[in-house]
């Protein structure tokens, strides 16, 4: 039985199993494609209802990019189709992107941009697609952004960094922060849980940094059989977890007690 006032407010998942899907009924990949769309939409509007605030799915990444050209055609088209679909309105889901936009064909930028701008001020969820996206790309980029920022000068015998904006920035002025706030997952928290279908027990370059204190839950479920009651089955094991953060056992509870007594 899923606890309503613990669910995940974000959950990652990486969509895997749609090739092998296919290959098992005698079809072509594309096939399995199709089918794990289907799985999107029935995965965000039983996550919308829940009460999940941002749903992450890994969808096509960098790598993805060497796959046989006709697949990946195949794959650019369903995003064109798929974002037709009104799951977004009807479930007053917003809908974003995170990965490498130069790479996808101008057709797809182009609905990529409209179906962010038209779901704008949709508020139940956010439903954020990982499209050429990586995590290594991702964190690339960050620190593109950080050295473009400011500029490396000698004073002294010291090095430092000047910002270009506030005029002198140090190398020990960057922190964590610094980085989450230069990385394309920015405007969101970090997963609380991260599902990955299809067997495989590998994280594959998929929100590494964000990711280091999710809970983590594999199954070998193919991404298009994934359903509402599997989705509920790893929310349900993800509430039977303690989250400690680097914490004891010991000091986890002992928070949680103190603050049952004020409430």
């Amino acid at each position: 039985m899923i606890e309503t006032n613990n669910i995940p407010q974000h959950i990652a998942i990486i969509m895997d199993g749609n090739g092998r899907w296919a290959n098992e009924r005698g079809k072509e990949r594309s096939f399995g494609h199709q089918a794990g769309v289907d799985a999107v939409r029935r995965i965000a509007a039983e996550c919308a209802r829940m009460g999940v605030k941002y749903l992450t799915l890994y969808t096509f990444s960098t790598e993805n990019w060497g796959r046989p050209a006709e697949e990946v055609a195949a794959l650019m088209g369903l995003v064109l189709t798929s974002l037709e679909d009104e799951i977004f309105m009807k479930n007053n889901v917003r809908f974003r992107v995170i990965g490498d936009r130069k790479r996808l064909p101008d057709a797809v930028q182009q609905k990529l941009r409209e179906t962010e701008e038209r779901t704008a001020k949709n508020d139940t969820m956010t439903m954020v697609v990982a499209l050429s996206y990586s995590s290594r790309w991702e964190i690339t980029e960050a620190v593109r952004q950080i050295v473009a920022e400011v500029r490396e000068q000698a004073d002294g015998s010291a090095l430092s960094w000047k910002n270009l904006k506030t005029g002198g920035t140090f190398p020990q002025d960057i922190t964590e922060e610094t980085i989450s706030q230069h990385l394309a997952t920015n405007f969101m928290p970090d997963p609380d849980l991260l599902i990955r279908t299809g067997g495989e027990l590998r994280i594959s370059n998929y929100l590494l940094w964000q990711i280091a204190y999710s809970e983590l839950y594999f199954c070998d479920t193919y991404w298009p059989d994934f359903d509402e009651e599997a989705l509920h089955k790893a929310v349900e094991s993800y509430q039977h977890r303690q989250r400690r953060y680097g914490k004891t056992e010991a000091q986890v509870e002992s928070e949680a007690s103190h603050l049952n007594d004020k409430a």
